[in-house]
């Protein structure tokens, strides 16, 4: 592992039944709120947090793990890669624990194991650990293992038929799910780990960084003015230079953005390719 994992110092109280488990996700405070939720838990032992895949892996070789809470977006290698690089009789019970709900949601519910969908509180939590307790050291084992590679590869099938499609976002807003296609997409504003997608008089908060929201988007119609913002070039209606060599784009609707210098070669050379 290029970064340690953190290995959290092991539970000196004895128990009958220990459920081996390790906190995997990239955020900190994401891991604290884990290690908190878990501190209730009688038969728990935390063995270790992991930032990224490749730590996890690591980590459930090391310790065998029972239990492991998975985010799916993770550097190095995603919560599925590295259910793809263990061995079946290395695979300990998997709950995800993401923000990420643009196509697994379903499929994992129909396999029967368990999806937090951020933010959860302590009593969605506790639930989902009586559904692992339920599967830890029971005669399901085997069945559990197909649960996921099943799972696994009916994720990446969704996934490949997604992107050969036009894929769309699920988006939670104010009590409704909206499944909103990317091409509807007028511009993307970035904060933090968070993007506002902007969609005619609409626009939707998505826990989602610019980076991955680009990698999704039709190349030939989006465009990156500005290291947080993304703009449909269909959507531009004028581009007013400034003394400073950049631009203000307008859009259709009559929104103003600003473009900065080191996009700006970009844009010219999209708006080109689409005139």
């Amino acid at each position: 592992m290029s970064q340690q994992a953190t290995m959290p110092a092991t539970n000196q109280h004895t128990r009958n039944t220990v459920l081996r488990t390790i906190i995997a996700d990239d955020e900190r405070l994401a891991r604290e709120k884990l290690r908190i939720f878990l501190s209730s838990e009688p038969d728990i032992e935390i063995m270790a947090e992991c930032q990224d895949g490749e730590q996890t892996i690591a980590a459930i070789r090391i310790y065998h793990a029972d239990l492991v809470l998975l985010d799916i977006q993770m550097p190095r290698l995603d919560g599925f890669q590295v259910l793809e690089q263990l061995r079946p009789e290395e695979m300990p019970v998997i709950i995800f624990t993401t923000a990420y709900d643009q196509y697994a949601l379903r499929a994992f519910e129909a396999h029967a194991l368990d999806y937090l969908l951020k933010p959860f509180d302590q009593e969605r939590f506790h639930r989902a650990l009586q559904r692992a307790r339920e599967l830890v050291g029971s005669t399901q084992e085997r069945e559990l293992t197909q649960r996921i590679l099943s799972l696994l590869s009916q994720v990446r099938s969704d996934a490949a038929a997604a992107t050969s499609a036009q894929d769309r976002l699920v988006i939670r807003a104010k009590g409704r799910i909206v499944f909103l296609n990317l091409d509807e997409i007028d511009w993307i504003q970035a904060s933090a780990n968070y993007v506002r997608l902007n969609v005619g008089k609409e626009s939707h908060l998505v826990r989602e960084t610019i980076g991955r929201i680009a990698e999704r988007l039709n190349p030939n119609h989006f465009v990156r003015i500005h290291r947080s913002t993304i703009v449909d070039v269909r959507k531009i209606k004028e581009l007013i230079p400034v003394n400073s060599g950049e631009y203000i784009v307008v859009l259709t609707n009559g929104k103003e953005l600003s473009c900065s210098r080191g996009y700006r070669t970009a844009l010219q050379k999209m708006i080109e390719k689409t005139s």
